[in-house]
């Protein structure tokens, strides 16, 4: 029973991006050419989360493109990125939930995918 609370702390929350190209029924605006999605997943470590997180994009009959990995909270703060109370708490619900949490959407309309 011991081992229980060890393995829960070794989950964290990585902050993802993922871009996402069409795909029929997807939910994106009519028009639009994909989207960017930010996304904060739970996972023992980075590679954990962005399985789950492509896995769980595709059963929401999206298409994942591209993945980019920002770290967990203390590498983001680290590195001196600004986390407000609102996008901690999404972080927490993450861990508590051990989910995959969509925290922005923002999707891309003619060429804006050629400004990444």
């Amino acid at each position: 029973m011991q081992d229980m609370p060890e393995k829960r702390s070794r989950q964290q929350v990585y902050t993802l991006l993922v871009q996402i190209g069409r795909k029929t029924g997807d939910g994106l605006p009519k028009g639009s050419t994909g989207a960017a999605l930010m996304i904060y997943a739970s996972g023992v470590d980075e590679a954990e989360a962005v399985r789950e997180t492509v896995a769980i994009l595709k059963q929401a009959d999206t298409a994942p493109l591209d993945v980019t990995g920002y770290g967990t909270l203390d590498e983001r703060l680290a590195e001196g990125h600004e986390i407000d109370a609102e996008e901690r708490a999404l972080m927490q619900r993450a861990l508590d939930e051990n989910a995959v949490i969509v925290a922005q959407m923002t999707p891309f309309f003619g060429d804006d995918q050629a400004a990444r």
